[in-house]
């Protein structure tokens, strides 16, 4: 079957088998090796990325079902970078706050934190913990990725500018 696919503003067009997962898709179609493939269950969250603006499981969408529709995946959050090439907002503050280790995880929650932010720009800790949680990390223990988060909101609400205003 042919599909096409909207793929961070690209149209991706290819004939593929009904049997092939949207991870699969963005990963060996479009080329784009940042969403990863964990699980393959939908358990771990490693292949996130957004739907429609929505954080899901690629591993669990069939490529045929996401006909139609916008997907952005973890090479296009540069959205809030102030130039391009630069780290996101969100991105700065993951490596600031040391909420990476390995990195494996750190696209799927990436991706979580923009869903959640832009649903709900100053969260709780709480509420933070709730949008992480299907996304799991086997190296920082999940306090140094809520930490980052939170000084995301913080700055993505004008709140906590580096001191240099860089």
């Amino acid at each position: 079957m042919n599909i096409t696919i909207d793929i961070n503003g690209k149209n991706v067009s290819a004939a593929i088998e009904p049997r092939v997962t949207l991870l699969d898709f963005v990963r060996d179609v479009a080329g784009l090796k940042g969403t990863h493939a964990g699980c393959e269950h939908g358990v771990c969250g490693a292949c996130t990325i957004l739907l429609d603006g929505e954080a899901v499981r690629s591993c669990l969408i069939l490529a045929a079902q996401a006909e139609g529709s916008q997907i952005t995946t973890i090479e296009a959050v540069d959205g809030t970078a102030r130039q391009p090439g630069e780290l996101s907002v969100i991105q700065d503050a993951f490596c600031e706050a040391h909420g990476l280790q390995c990195g494996y995880c750190t696209p799927g929650m990436v991706l979580a934190a923009k869903t959640l932010l832009q649903h709900n720009p100053t969260p709780s800790r709480e509420q933070v913990r709730e949008a992480i949680s299907g996304n799991m990390c086997r190296c920082t223990g999940y306090v140094q990725i809520i930490d980052a988060i939170m000084l995301a909101a913080e700055r993505l609400q004008g709140r906590n500018q580096p001191a240099n205003g860089a």
